[in-house]
């Protein structure tokens, strides 16, 4: 296939955007496109190339001239929706900024109610604390008494069978003894008191880590209600602002309508006075027709009338030349010279003719 063929020119106007942008709607371009690109140009010759890059080039214009009015469309249905999102999220922050306002008394008095509570767990892990502290000081005292009497006991043990035996041997080994129990008592003496150390350590931890997260608990929601009464006097600001744009928008618009509103009246009524102006030219031109028309068929008959005049004085005065040489050829007398030039003239008198 060879023939040359002409892509037709493309062109989208704004009220067939609708119909056209939607499923398929393009499909008859398309199918004209394709049909100019059947075209195979012969690919070994120069021209043939240039055939190639022109169908080419023609293919790329009609793609833009079909791509930019369907782009620019889109544009034009992003901007129809954009005061339906700007509403909606005014909207949305509207309710959220109540929904919050609702919430904030019960989020306080939660909040309250947490510190509170973190209050009386550090205060009940204190007196717990301060319980098992005295508990302990008295189970010591206790212990202490006890194992007081038992060493009195094996001391008189040991130091009657030191008596009996060897006093020296003995009480050295009772004090020996003596000495480790006392060592063994030191040492659960420490370790009661590093156990109520730490049991005191972790009571006041735990206390500690209540009430911080008691305050943490408190600052969170204090900071939930900043953030909803910052929302909503960001809303209410933004509101505002809206309002005062819608204001300023409907104003303007307004003030363009009346200009738009004026210039439409001013050129109605200058398509008026034009439109006026043409009939009155028209009438001024069929006037000056007509009375052109009359000048000229008066002067047609005047000089028409002139003409017959002259003709008739010419006429005369041929007939009077006429009459007067026959008055001076023939012996007649003016009726019958008259009588002959009313024949001549009436073409009575064969081989005769009266040349005006």
């Amino acid at each position: 296939m060879s023939e040359t063929t002409e892509l037709s020119v493309i062109e989208i106007k704004p009220e067939q955007a609708p119909a056209l942008y939607v499923a398929n709607g393009l499909d008859h371009f398309l199918a004209q496109i394709r049909e100019y690109a059947k075209e195979t140009p012969d690919v070994t010759t120069q021209k043939g190339r240039d055939r190639i890059g022109s169908l080419a080039r023609a293919v790329g214009s009609s793609k833009k001239a079909i791509e930019e009015p369907g782009r620019a469309y889109l544009r034009h249905l992003k901007e129809a929706v954009k005061p339906a999102e700007e509403e909606l999220r005014r909207f949305t922050r509207e309710c959220d900024a109540i929904r919050d306002a609702i919430l904030l008394p019960r989020a306080e008095w939660d909040a309250e109610q947490a510190r509170l509570k973190a209050e009386a767990e550090a205060k009940a892990a204190e007196e717990a604390y301060n319980a098992m502290r005295d508990e302990a000081d008295k189970d010591n005292a206790a212990f202490d008494a006890a194992k007081a009497k038992e060493l009195a006991l094996q001391i008189e043990a040991a130091h009657a069978t030191a008596l009996l035996d060897n006093y020296e041997y003995d009480r050295d080994i009772a004090e020996k003894k003596a000495e480790e129990e006392r060592q063994r008592i030191a040492h659960e003496e420490g370790l009661k008191r590093q156990a109520a150390e730490q049991a005191r350590i972790e009571a006041e931890a735990t206390a500690q880590r209540e009430r911080e997260a008691a305050l943490q608990r408190e600052a969170d929601l204090k900071a939930q209600a900043a953030l909803a009464e910052a929302n909503r006097i960001a809303a209410e600001k933004k509101a505002e602002q809206d309002r005062i744009d819608a204001a300023n928008k409907a104003e303007a618009d307004r003030i363009a309508a009346a200009e738009q509103a004026e210039r439409e009246k001013q050129e109605a009524i200058a398509a008026e006075q034009l439109k006026a102006k043409q009939e009155a030219d028209r009438i001024q031109r069929e006037a000056k027709q007509k009375e052109d028309a009359r000048l000229a068929e008066e002067k047609r008959v005047a000089d028409e009338a002139a003409a017959r005049a002259a003709d008739v004085a010419h006429r005369k005065t041929i007939g009077t030349d006429i009459v007067n040489d026959l008055l001076a050829n023939a012996k007649i007398d003016r009726v019958q010279a008259i009588q002959i030039l009313t024949a001549l003239k009436d073409g009575n008198i064969r081989h005769t003719t009266i040349h005006y």
